[in-house]
């Protein structure tokens, strides 16, 4: 008889990713393996677990407000109404283990989880713990980050699991499909700008800015600008070309047609961009707690990418500071080396192994 693993996880990509590449590497691990999700009402994972082909469930949010208000006053009530319907879905499923990446359906799920005596296991992908991490962790079987967490005791770094048309990609072998399908050319070193899923409005007007200068240089562009942003990008009839998109749903094809990448430093990008081998320039947000810039520190450290201020990436910058980086191939391979001697492209399978050996038989 096969086992049942639940995983949880929701809110945004940076939980719902992660959890979805641990459900493959469970389904490859152990053929036969039956998987659950549990997410949240009206979550992005309503959308894209079941779009990867995984059975989701679903209970009440139970977002934690973060100072006192009526909200604060509801919650007790809401996370009794969620927890029970999460414990009814470990019942019907039996489930072996529980494996939680944060979110607003993880705590209810820890919490039903300890009540049917359930082994618990908890990944946390930021470098502060969230709330529903930090709960699950005091009494799950295995705690693991993808960096070092102060105050989550026990806890294993293993990096960010990512999804194995990534961390396996062979980006050699799919390179002359890749430049074809994003009609890019040959012989060209490539810069792929990528402000993830919603864009980055810096990013695309330092880009945009640069666009003649890199062209003279012989440096080509991917750039996904995103779907909610407009831009006036150029169309170059010969030569290194420059194609604008916004949004690229083949993150396998752009990496392989990528030299170096500009982008954002959210712990999926920085995972995914270190796993192939790609040195990128990371640009934090400028606002938030600084959580970005941690993100990208380990692989800038070891010589893998550059670290830029948000208001430090003009046009100038990338025509004085990166153009020298771009148009020197033996800076591009060694950076790539390192980055690729940073990265964590294993983390799925370890992850998923460590819920294998503490999942009930």
């Amino acid at each position: 008889m096969s086992r049942h693993i639940v995983l949880t996880g929701g809110g945004t990509a940076g939980h719902i990713e992660p959890m979805l590449a641990t459900a493959t590497a469970l389904q490859l691990r152990e053929p036969g393996i039956e998987i659950t999700c549990i997410g949240a009402i009206g979550g992005l994972e309503t959308t894209l677990v079941p779009a990867r082909g995984f059975k989701l469930e679903v209970v009440p949010a139970v977002p934690f407000p973060r100072k006192p208000s009526l909200d604060l006053a509801k919650l007790p009530p809401r996370l009794v109404t969620a927890t029970m319907a999460a414990r009814k879905i470990l019942t019907k499923v039996d489930a072996a283990a529980v494996v939680g990446f944060g979110g607003y359906a993880a705590l209810p799920a820890y919490l039903a989880a300890r009540t049917r005596g359930v082994p618990v296991v908890v990944h946390e992908a930021n470098s502060t713990a969230g709330m529903a991490n930090k709960v699950g962790a005091r009494w799950a079987k295995v705690v693991a980050t993808a960096m070092p967490i102060p105050g989550l005791r026990g806890a294993q770094v293993i990096g960010m699991p990512i999804r194995d048309t990534i961390s396996k990609i062979d980006r050699q072998a799919l390179r002359a499909e890749a430049l074809t399908h994003f009609g890019l050319r040959p012989d060209f070193t490539t810069l792929l700008v990528y402000g993830g899923s919603q864009g980055a409005r810096t990013l695309n007007t330092a880009i945009v800015g640069a666009a003649q200068v890199l062209h003279d240089a012989g440096i080509q562009v991917l750039h996904s600008y995103g779907k909610k942003n407009d831009v006036s990008a150029p169309v170059y009839a010969d030569g290194p070309a420059y194609t604008a998109v916004p949004y690229i749903d083949r993150m396998d094809l752009a990496y392989a047609a990528a030299d170096f990448v500009l982008c954002r430093c959210g712990m999926g990008t920085v995972a995914e961009v270190s796993a192939v081998g790609l040195p990128a320039c990371y640009v934090p947000l400028p606002h938030g707690n600084g959580e970005q810039r941690k993100n990208a520190a380990p692989v800038v450290a070891a010589g893998g990418g550059l670290l830029v201020e948000d208001d430090r990436l003009t046009a100038d910058y990338l025509a004085a500071q990166l153009l020298s980086i771009l148009r020197d191939p033996a800076k591009i391979a060694a950076m790539s080396a390192n980055a690729t001697g940073a990265g964590h492209g294993e983390a799925a399978d370890r992850l998923a192994e460590m819920v294998l050996e503490v999942a009930r038989p």
